[in-house]
């Protein structure tokens, strides 16, 4: 079967076909075998999810080789599945078949000295080449509108295994099962905006602009970041907050089982293991779907929808009503005779009990701040329960708590009123100013990405309720600054950013905002090609012109990085009144050249 065809019937068929994944495989224990993986699956899911990994592994490859590498262990496993059990490669565990079929071919780019290493050593080099590969080439462009469209009535299917081949490789972290279900999404948009392009009210362009791609593996990129960093027992901590947060009617053992399962997951997806990420998955969302009577009243639509859409849905769900008569306060772990002698056996289970009954009572709380009055609990119990501790010292955690609440409000209230008083584009100078100011290693591009990223934060957490802004603004934030720790383990920034991306995940937002003036940096040098004024001044395209004037800003600063707001006033006058002088002029670039 040529690579063509065989792209035809895998999109053709297994796209659809995944939505409902068989639960078979829910009742196998350990590690499923070749075979059984494949008769779980089925032909068209199992060579699905091989394009997907042969993507990742290998992101420097081609779309025709990933396919046929798929379609050769896919074989592989058909006769696994039918016959051949006693063949040795039928008994290999799965991660290794697919990379010897990886170091099987010749010619594949960055993959030699993996090759070389014995596993576990080899499995360990090809995850960290998914890490290096990050981001790998350019980012996935949305598509010409008009090319689209013709190519999607002409090649339907083959455009839609080139997306997910696209997607994958650009994405190593991003897990199958989002992968297909976001071709889905792509597969059903191109359909829609295609259907409607003779409308003339329909703005073609506009609606190609819709893709959740980026958010998608910003998310599970950010997670596997926190348990490689912080660790297992934070991110179960992160994971206990969420779901007491979502889940406030069940008991603690519900979900405490459901924080580890949700943890394993994360360590099989992190790790790469794809299909046991699969298998995890949909366990887990079997388990919640099977459980709404003790789990949640706002997940019934969720669990009626196909496989694929509903753990999306599930995650977007509303939380649910806080049982009636919950009381507001947990005044037992504080003021029982017995909470000293319970941290002291049980130190991590009392822990996650106030954990688990703080955050239900709090929706409004985002989970970073409930894991700072988490580690603020364990601190107190830490000192009042030492042998001569006054009697009063567990009462001071009260006043402790309201002080920490009030504190992080006020930070998110006032950035609010700054972002509405001055707009997207002038907030995000206020922005470009403290960052640069704080980590002016990175560049220019760096600076007013991430930047960009924390205005659009405003723009949407800053108009909802006070109930609903901390969670979704310090939520947000947390993506935001967690990409940029994972920029600085690349290419380190400097000390500062080190030590707020290292010492504590719960901390790391109030650390960055504390972070001032580094004061180690060597200002760039004045020379004369250090400012450039040229021509494309003058444009009319606004958003561009933005963009050139957030350049220079970052430029100024990073020379005279304690410029004052009067100086720099001053320089934004001067730099106004030159510009509109010389896109006046009839020579402008001579006109710029002089300035």
């Amino acid at each position: 079967m040529t690579w063509r065809t065989m792209i035809f019937v895998v999109f053709s068929v297994s796209l659809p076909a995944v939505q409902a994944l068989p639960r078979s495989y829910r009742d196998v224990e350990g590690r499923s075998s070749i075979g059984q993986r494949f008769s779980q699956l089925q032909e068209n899911n199992f060579k699905a999810i091989a394009v997907i990994m042969f993507a990742q592994y290998v992101p420097g490859g081609t779309f025709g080789r990933a396919v046929q590498m798929a379609d050769d262990v896919t074989a592989l496993a058909q006769s696994c599945a039918a016959a051949a059990r006693d063949n040795p490669d039928c008994l290999k565990p799965l991660d290794r078949i697919f990379l010897d079929k990886i170091c099987q071919e010749e010619n594949l780019p960055g993959v030699t000295d993996c090759c070389a290493k014995k596993d576990p050593d080899r499995n360990d080099c090809f995850l960290s080449l998914k890490n290096s590969s990050r981001g790998f080439g350019s980012p996935f462009e949305r598509p010409n509108a008009e090319a689209a469209c013709k190519n999607h009535s002409q090649h339907q299917h083959s455009l839609t295994g080139h997306f997910i081949y696209e997607v994958s490789r650009r994405h190593p972290f991003l897990y199958a099962p989002t992968i297909l279900s976001v071709a889905l999404r792509y597969d059903e948009m191109t359909k829609n905006c295609c259907r409607s392009a003779e409308d003339p009210a329909q703005d073609l362009e506009e609606c190609f602009r819709r893709q959740p791609i980026k958010e998608d593996g910003l998310r599970q990129e950010h997670t596997c970041g926190i348990l490689k960093k912080f660790g297992e027992r934070t991110l179960k901590a992160l994971k206990l907050v969420q779901i007491s947060q979502r889940f406030p009617k069940a008991d603690f053992v519900t979900v405490h089982k459901l924080v580890l399962d949700v943890a394993e997951m994360h360590k099989d997806c992190c790790r790469g293991d794809m299909l046991d990420c699969m298998r995890h998955r949909e366990d887990l969302l079997h388990y919640v779907c099977t459980h709404q009577d003790i789990l949640s009243s706002k997940i019934k639509k969720c669990c009626e929808k196909p496989l694929l859409q509903r753990s999306e849905c599930i995650i977007n769900a509303e939380h649910d009503d806080k049982p009636a008569g919950l009381s507001p306060h947990v005044r037992e772990f504080i003021e029982d005779q017995g909470i000293c002698e319970r941290f002291a056996q049980e130190k991590d289970m009392h822990l996650a009990r106030f954990l688990y009954e703080y955050s239900r009572r709090h929706p409004e709380f985002s989970a970073q701040m409930l894991l700072r009055i988490g580690k603020g609990y364990e601190d107190l119990l830490e000192e009042c329960c030492q042998t001569g501790a006054p009697d009063s010292c567990c009462s001071r955690g009260e006043e402790e708590l309201k002080k920490h609440i009030y504190e992080t409000q006020s930070v998110m209230k006032t950035s609010c009123d700054i972002y509405k008083e001055k707009g997207d584009y002038y907030f995000q100078n206020e922005l470009l100013m403290s960052f640069t100011k704080k980590m002016p290693q990175l560049t220019s591009a760096d600076l007013i990405k991430f930047t960009k990223q924390m205005t659009a934060v405003g723009a949407k957490c800053c108009q909802l309720s006070q109930d609903k802004l901390l969670p979704c603004a310090e939520e947000n934030l947390d993506l935001v600054l967690g990409e940029i720790c994972r920029r600085h383990l690349t290419d380190p920034i400097n000390a500062g950013v080190c030590h707020c991306c290292s010492s504590s995940y719960a901390f790391r937002r109030p650390c960055m905002g504390k972070l001032e003036l580094d004061e180690n940096y060597v200002p760039l040098p004045l020379t004369p090609g250090l400012f450039t004024f040229r021509e494309d001044l003058c444009t009319t395209e606004e958003e561009k012109l933005q963009h050139r004037k957030q350049e220079m800003l970052i430029t100024l600063i990073k020379h005279r990085p304690r410029i004052t707001q009067g100086q720099l006033s001053a320089v934004t006058a001067a730099f106004a009144a030159m510009r509109e002088r010389c896109c006046r002029a009839a020579r402008r670039d001579a006109c710029f050249a002089t300035e």
